[in-house]
């Protein structure tokens, strides 16, 4: 069965199919290390992930690139409040991030490339962007990319030239998606960016954002390749500038196939700080919801629909994971015998599902059918159909010790809550008791210690 996706560039859907060999290249834009990731982030990540599951799924190989931005305005200007070095202030939300992703099971990728080791690409590139005569240095020592120098300006976000605003210099990273011009690819020293720089043929500086992908995708995965993401609003600019980047350096197509997934709502409004509707993942995991319920959430929709993010549906979450968890434990001492057609069937369903351009809700439907009739038919070889399935969600428990997926937190509160109780500190035990119930779970005492198990 071949696995089909909705190419934006093209706008159409094509199979999904190596250039060369078996092995997918792909690259998927990373977090801008200013701050801990939010929910937000994690649906485009979490897209990325099913869709790298899937391409694993169907046999092929995957070699993914993400990057870490750890320089660009934004860090420049967090580092610099701070009153730190760079390196150290980018250093706290990098290492946040990949804890991160192991709580929502994030599979992780080949390389995990940080701008700031990679300047030396990114200035090669901009050199030969100069030397081809698309790229200009202006007075202050800033290097500006021409856009009327490559006619194909505007394939990927589709523009149209002649309603919209042209002619101006983007300097900033992040600019006003209305505003065709010339953006920056190396930007001059300014004393706001105090110790941030590098020596360049152009003078002291840093490059722009969007060089930063171009240069460590291609020294990674080559000046072709198979598969670029991220999330919608880098379509426009980021990644259309890195197509004519790219291509104006080499003359060669930059990416076969760009995926982009769409924009995650909390309760049907923007995510805003200001709303009170801003949550990172320790947010949520610090009010007791568990990383595979988040993930089971962020995952639930079509990559290409809005995802509104709701507490109440990390409920219907936890309900529709206990419900799993329940008849996989069944099936797990049941009778052996050959898988029934009826369990081949809900497999086959689920492949179709996921082949049609990463068809995840329609995915779910097939599983919660094979939990419904394995539920009537209990038989062990029913278990396979279910790891496959997972393959992909990574979402299902095998095994019943598997089950007490406390919170770190939690565990953290149960380990002070055992000394304590040592230290015969009664009151400190009932605080912490208190405070572990306040989380969702119940501790029981008995001789052979405390347990802990979710509250109903």
């Amino acid at each position: 069965m071949e696995m089909k996706v909705f190419n934006s560039l093209t706008r159409r859907d094509e199979i999904l199919a190596p250039l060369s060999g078996d092995e997918i290249r792909m690259y998927t834009c990373g977090p801008t290390v200013y701050n801990y990731a939010h929910i937000g982030n994690f649906r485009a990540y979490t897209f990325e992930d099913i869709l790298r599951r899937v391409i694993e799924f169907n046999g092929m190989k995957v070699r993914q690139v993400m990057n870490l931005t750890d320089v660009d305005d934004k860090t420049i200007r967090g580092a610099n409040a701070a009153n730190v070095a760079l390196a150290d202030y980018t250093r706290t939300y990098k290492d946040a991030f990949f804890s991160d992703l192991k709580v929502l099971n994030v599979e992780p990728a080949e390389v995990y490339p940080a701008a700031t080791d990679h300047i030396p690409e990114m200035i090669a590139l901009v050199e030969k962007l100069v030397e081809k005569g698309v790229a200009y240095r202006s007075d202050d020592g800033s290097v500006y990319f021409n856009v009327r120098k490559f006619p194909q300006y505007g394939q990927l976000a589709h523009i149209d030239f002649d309603h919209q605003r042209t002619g101006a210099r983007c300097a900033a990273d992040e600019y006003d998606k209305e505003n065709v011009g010339d953006f920056a690819l190396w930007k001059a020293w300014e004393e706001s960016d105090g110790p941030v720089g590098w020596d360049s043929p152009w003078g002291r500086g840093r490059p722009g954002w969007h060089i930063e992908c171009s240069a460590m995708s291609m020294k990674y995965l080559g000046e072709s390749f198979d598969l670029h993401t991220g999330g919608i609003d880098n379509c426009f600019p980021h990644h259309e500038n890195e197509i004519a980047q790219a291509e104006a350096a080499t003359g060669k197509r930059f990416v076969k196939t760009w995926m982009h997934c769409a924009h995650l709502r909390v309760n049907g409004e923007k995510m805003s700080k200001s709303l009170g509707n801003f949550y990172t993942l320790r947010d949520l995991l610090d009010k007791g919801w568990t990383g595979r319920e988040i993930r089971y959430v962020l995952i639930n929709a079509h990559y290409r629909q809005g995802l509104n993010f709701a507490f109440s549906a990390l409920e219907d979450a936890r309900k529709a994971l206990s419900r799993i968890d329940e008849c996989v434990d069944r099936i797990e001492n049941a009778p052996p015998g050959e898988i029934p057609d009826w369990a081949a069937k809900c497999l086959e369903d689920f492949t179709a599902a996921v082949n049609d351009d990463l068809n995840i809700p329609k995915a779910f439907a097939a599983l919660f059918d094979l939990v419904r009739q394995t539920n009537a038919h209990p038989v062990a070889p029913v278990a396979e159909a279910f790891r496959r399935m997972d393959k992909v969600l990574g979402v299902i428990f095998f095994g019943k010790a598997a089950k007490a997926e406390i919170p770190p937190e939690v565990r953290s509160m149960l380990d002070e809550r055992a000394a304590a109780r040592a230290a015969k500190n009664w009151a400190e035990s009932d605080r912490l008791r208190d405070a572990i119930s306040a989380a969702g779970w119940q501790v029981k005492d008995s001789r052979e210690g405390q347990t802990c198990t979710r509250k109903a």
